[in-house]
């Protein structure tokens, strides 16, 4: 008789651990067997009654057409249709069409007809890095598309959907839907690893609803106090914006052949350029005579190793540097290229801008760095007008040095910083008091699930 071996006590068993070789089936990584996994999914199985698959009437998924051929696949949104991408679903299991790209009808009714997505659908992430099936619902009367990084699940009917999405949505069903996943750097779940997935029925989901709802009220809470900080610039600075006249008489308009032969062509921004924000009662100063505007240094791969500043490039964080280049924190960074070209953060640390521009105020007891990136916060939209190209906008140091910033006394600075850090921090703790709520929701009803297994 073959004896069993067992670790020792003091060796961790979750990073070291023994599998007996009949409990290995077609998967040989270890990862797959890890005993916290594999004990839930025994667990889940002993009072799940159905696997994914009974559920399916159809299922599908689609493609990405290439953004290189745009004028070809893709529209805009009063002409479009909707093109749903994995950032578009959401663990609560409703679709978000924030940032949602549109394709043309064509495309929709031919190139993609497999993919079309219907009112009622179940829609579940299966490929990408970070949380594995993510799973929401179509509303009523939807008609949108999407691409091959998520499935459209036919099944009898919305309600069947929405518990669907509400159960994969649960952090224990996630552990074993990236259980089945394959794949280093993308992870994916095939077909048969996602139906194969065990489902159990009856679950109670009143407490998670409940929680959703009290979530969306913070959060709206929240929304409602950071917009109040515009309000609180325009009337502690005294700005007026510009009269808004939008009617068709206004939308037609002339210019100089010289004004626009060295710069921009497209009427939207020459109709806009003059439209500033700027102070009727304070100097306003241009930005090049109270900061310095520096062009972040781009690396190549070879040089980037890890590294104890973190690199912003293109708008996103990396969590790798070189320590041979790197700036001082306490600095402004403004994405230079890219999809958030244009875009304005603060940073405390230091970092390392790669294709940013990095701004710093050139004597912090005359004009605080806070203080400026809180004007060019209020003045997103004018960074934005300064966008030039299409497929790959860029802005420019040379432009951000004409943005006029207001100039009041350093000590209505920090009482201006002081004031809106504080709205933010508000609106921080009402975010995470939101997160909290939902997440103790999700864990007591994923106890109550585990609790029938005993």
């Amino acid at each position: 008789m073959m004896t069993l071996y067992n670790l020792s006590e003091n060796i961790d068993c979750k990073k070291v651990f023994i599998v007996q070789r009949s409990e290995i089936g077609e998967r040989w990584d270890p990862m797959y067997y890890r005993p916290e996994i594999a004990n839930l999914e025994k667990k889940v199985r002993a009072i799940a009654t159905k696997k994914l698959r009974n559920y399916i009437v159809r299922i599908s998924s689609g493609a990405t057409p290439s953004v290189k051929e745009e004028e070809k696949f893709y529209s805009d949104k009063e002409n479009g249709i909707p093109f749903l991408r994995v950032q578009n679903l959401q663990t609560n299991g409703k679709i978000s069409l924030n940032e949602v790209k549109y394709i043309n009808k064509e495309t929709h009714d031919n190139y993609l007809r497999r993919s079309q997505v219907s009112g009622g659908d179940l829609l579940v992430k299966i490929t990408g890095v970070g949380r594995m099936a993510i799973a929401s619902v179509a509303p009523d009367d939807f008609v949108g598309n999407t691409n091959q990084h998520m499935v459209i699940i036919k099944t009898q009917n919305k309600e069947t959907s929405e518990y669907l999405a509400n159960y994969f949505n649960l952090d224990i069903v996630e552990k074993l839907a990236s259980r089945r996943a394959t794949g280093g750097t993308r992870p994916a779940l095939d077909y048969s690893a996602l139906k194969s997935i065990p489902v159990v029925e009856g679950i109670d989901f009143t407490l998670i609803k409940e929680a959703e709802r009290l979530k969306q009220q913070k959060e709206n809470e929240a929304k409602t106090l950071l917009a109040t900080i515009d309000d609180y610039l325009f009337d502690e600075l005294k700005i007026e914006l510009p009269k808004k006249d939008n009617s068709l008489k206004s939308r037609i308009f002339t210019t100089q052949f010289s004004e626009i032969t060295s710069v921009r062509f497209d009427p939207f921004f020459q109709k806009t350029k003059n439209d500033k924000i700027e102070s009727v009662k304070f100097d306003n100063i241009t930005l090049r005579t109270i900061a310095q505007i520096e062009k972040g240094q781009s690396i190549t791969k070879e040089k980037i190793v890890s590294g104890k500043y973190p690199v912003i490039a293109g708008g996103q964080t990396s969590p790798y540097s070189h320590n041979e280049y790197n700036s001082e924190g306490n600095c402004i960074t403004v994405s230079a290229s890219g999809a958030y070209a244009g875009y304005v953060w603060y940073h405390t640390n230091s970092i390392f801008a790669s294709d940013c521009i990095v701004i710093r105020s050139i004597n912090e007891k005359e004009v605080l760095t806070t203080y400026i990136y809180e004007l060019l916060r209020l003045k997103q939209s004018e960074i934005y007008l300064m966008q030039q190209g299409a497929g790959q906008p860029h802005v420019y140091p040379v432009d951000l040095a004409k943005i006029k910033i207001p100039i009041v006394s350093i000590e209505n600075q920090s009482n201006i910083v002081r004031y809106i850090q504080n709205i933010r921090l508000q609106a921080k703790l009402l975010q995470q008091e939101a997160n909290d709520i939902l997440e103790q929701a999700k864990k007591q009803t994923e106890e109550k699930i585990l609790r029938e297994t005993k």
